[in-house]
């Protein structure tokens, strides 16, 4: 296999080794995200209506508490824009230290969230409806932040905004336009400057506009912070009002909260090829964090892709990063929280209205149009932005829920006559929601007619199912007949009974003849074929033009389409006991003219050699039990070179559960790297890979995890398919 693939960190690392990764990687980072989680925090706790200190709190807490419990290691948590709405409603009812006691709260309902190991179902929810919200949320930011550039105080809601911009625009405040104008110019031009990414924008335009200000500008609102910021934390107080109105509030902090932080873990899990995120590890952690928060007086805390992301770039490693950042915030405002007064208050506004804007994504809405969910996006973000962000992802949900049921309504179901024969051909989900238009179609075929039932449904329910069989008993007693796929027909109803249909699943035969079974198994192929068959027959009229030669063990347990999702035509396959692959000049025909041919003739791009967990030829390999005298005792003489690969090298542990594999496991990730030394003894091997034209790769798969692990040819051998493909992404991106 080509060396080129890198091995993943260990994680045996000595401390040592640890504290350098922190020193080199981790400690850089947190500087960076320190540095733009400053002017983030801020504006954000301006926008939200909360003291300003609450967001400075809230970015401390978030990085050391959220940054050390939480589940993901790179995933940074601080004072987050898509709360911002949530945060000053509650401001408005409830005032500042009621917030802060149902932040706290909050962060109880999230801890008990991840211990009940049910936070995976937030992911659940439509990603139109999520988008959607956080898009509403963007764009009230925005126009309320649009006010503050303008040199005056944000409305309460969308509308009252919109309808005081007007005054706003005529209003003279030039010295606040001209500092929010320069802040957005520099937010969207420093990111387009070739070999300065690595200073965070945010940082350069709070910056520069505070330099300016301070030279021009003295008659500008600037950040105001209390001069003893531990002695003027406002504590939590118990809330005021009805339960109903005290719930509703806790609970809508934290499932958005815990929405944006599962959302923020899963996408910062595409961006490095380290551990992947513990969701309901990093429910506690959130949780932990809001209910710090909140006990101090801080702002509602969630995990941030924008620093989340930063301190992926800029190299972190582990989750020190996120914990430091914490850290030197903390130091910054009771060391020097002085210079954070000379910020004008319209510099923040000005972040604050292109992150708001930035959540709203072309991205997300082309995705969503081509998947027919943007009426979803569009109604949750006008309802977000117009009504509330829960009356908003109520309405979203609602829509998304409705069109599920329309669909599930509305199976296709045709009927079309040739030649005295009438043909009924139902597709889809047919469910008791469609049955009424079933039903008018089938009544609708003159009686005694001849009818072909053509079922294409991947479930129909009994109501479905009474249907038409109540229609088929009665079209016969009136003298017509019907042609029903009645193995087609009871698979629908019955999802369990096609597993006959999927040859990787084990299969109970219950008769003693085998050959009947094998030719009920080619009927109901048949019988199932309609959606594969104009396929089939494109291939059968082209030629095989296969992209792949996949050498692997005859065991019946691998079935090599089904790991690799590939399909008819897509595989050029051979199969041996030990999945083996003599050198060339070792007579063995049939494996050395399936190569040449596969390289020369089918021009495949790819070899892959396949190896497998409980291996029987490598568990006979290793006892030498093997018959005497037998073509199996001479074709295992093979596996010799591996046996002796194997003996020399150390233990070789799962990427993934951290065991280390057994003896015979240890010799079939050994001998995947022989046949893959054994392949480049062929003269077309070595010259395609030289020129380029084609790519030796190993990979073991373990039966019983149903998981494919990519093989190298150096400790530790074995690693992750999602993180080399990871590591392969940024190779190419470079």
């Amino acid at each position: 296999m080509s060396t080129s693939h890198s091995p993943p960190p260990s994680s045996a690392a000595p401390d040592a080794s640890r504290w350098k990764s922190i020193l080199h990687h981790d400690l850089p980072a947190s500087l960076v995200v320190f540095l733009i989680a400053i002017p983030l925090s801020l504006g954000i706790a301006a926008a939200s209506g909360a003291p300003l200190i609450a967001g400075l709190v809230a970015a401390v807490v978030g990085g050391v508490v959220a940054g050390a419990l939480g589940g993901s290691a790179l995933q940074v948590s601080g004072p987050a824009a898509g709360l911002t709405v949530v945060v000053a409603g509650l401001v408005s009812q409830f005032g500042w230290p009621a917030t802060a006691a149902i932040t706290c709260a909050a962060g109880l309902v999230q801890i008990l969230l991840g211990v009940t190991k049910i936070g995976r179902l937030a992911l659940s929810l439509s990603p139109a409806v999520v988008h959607g919200m956080l898009a509403g949320i963007g764009v009230t930011i925005a126009v309320q932040q649009l006010h503050v550039v303008l040199g005056g105080q944000a409305q309460s809601s969308l509308i009252a905004n919109l309808a005081a911009l007007p005054g706003r625009l005529v209003a003279h405040h030039p010295h606040s336009v001209l500092i929010g104008v320069l802040t957005v110019a520099i937010l969207l031009a420093w990111p387009r400057l070739p070999k300065v990414k690595v200073v965070p924008a945010p940082l350069v335009a709070v910056v520069a506009v505070t330099a300016l200000a301070a030279v021009s500008m003295p008659d500008v609102t600037r950040v105001n912070l209390p001069g003893q910021p531990l002695q003027e934390l406002i504590p939590p107080a118990l809330p005021e009002g009805t339960p109903w109105a005290i719930v509703a509030a806790v609970l809508t902090v934290a499932l958005v909260a815990s929405v944006e932080s599962l959302l923020s873990a899963v996408a910062v899990d595409k961006l490095h090829n380290g551990k992947r995120a513990d969701l309901d590890r990093e429910l506690v952690g959130q949780g932990a964090a809001n209910a710090v928060s909140g006990a101090l007086g801080g702002m509602p805390v969630t995990g941030v892709i924008v620093r989340s992301s930063t301190n992926v770039a800029a190299g972190a490693k582990s989750r020190a990063s996120a914990i430091l950042h914490g850290i030197w915030i903390a130091a910054f405002v009771l060391a020097a929280g002085s210079m954070l007064e000379l910020i004008p208050m319209a510099a923040l506004a000005g972040v604050l209205l292109v992150t708001g804007l930035r959540l709203v994504q072309m991205a997300h809405i082309r995705t969503l149009r081509r998947h027919d969910e943007l009426l979803v996006y569009v109604v949750t973000a006008g309802g977000v932005a117009v009504l509330g962000l829960a009356e908003g992802v109520l309405i979203g949900l609602a829509l998304a829920l409705g069109r599920v049921l329309y669909r599930l309504a509305k199976a296709t179901v045709t009927a079309t006559e040739e030649n005295g024969e009438w043909t009924v051909r139902i597709r889809g989900t047919l469910v008791f929601l469609g049955v009424a238009s079933l039903v008018r179609t089938l009544r609708s075929i003159p009686a005694g007619a001849h009818v072909r039932i053509e079922l294409s449904v991947d479930h129909l329910d009994h109501a479905a199912y009474e249907a038409i069989e109540d229609w088929r008993r009665g079209h016969i007693a009136r003298g017509g007949s019907v042609d029903l796929n009645r193995m087609a027909f009871r698979a629908a109803l019955r999802p369990d009974s096609a597993r006959r249909l999927l040859p990787w699943q084990p299969q109970v035969i219950a008769e003693p003849d085998h050959r009947v079974s094998m030719l009920d198994g080619i009927r109901a192929f048949e019988e199932a074929a309609d959606q594969i068959r104009p396929m089939l027959a494109k291939l059968a009229a082209e030629g095989q033009r296969p992209t792949q030669l996949f050498i692997t063990c005859a065991d019946s347990r691998i079935v090599p389409n089904m790991i690799t999702t590939t399909g008819p035509g897509d595989q050029f396959c051979v199969r041996n006991v030990g999945n083996l692959v003599p050198p060339n000049g070792s007579n063995s025909n049939s494996v050395d003219a399936a190569i040449e041919y596969a390289v020369e003739v089918l021009g495949v791009s790819s070899i892959v050699v396949c190896g497998h967990s409980h291996c029987g030829a490598a568990a006979a390999a290793l006892k030498g039990d093997a018959p005497g005298g037998t073509g199996l005792q001479n074709w295992l003489r093979h596996l010799e070179p591996s046996v002796r690969r194997a003996v020399g090298m150390p233990d070789v542990v799962d990427p993934a559960t951290g065991s280390t594999l057994s003896p015979a496991d240890k010799l079939s990730v050994a001998n995947v790297g022989v046949q893959l030394t054994n392949l480049r003894s062929f003269p077309c091997v070595r010259k395609a890979e030289a020129e380029g034209r084609l790519e030796l790769i190993g990979i073991w798969f373990d039966i019983g995890a149903a998981a494919a692990r990519l093989v190298l040819d150096r400790d530790p051998y074995l690693v992750r398919a999602d993180e080399e493909l990871a590591t392969a992404g940024r190779r190419s991106a470079r």
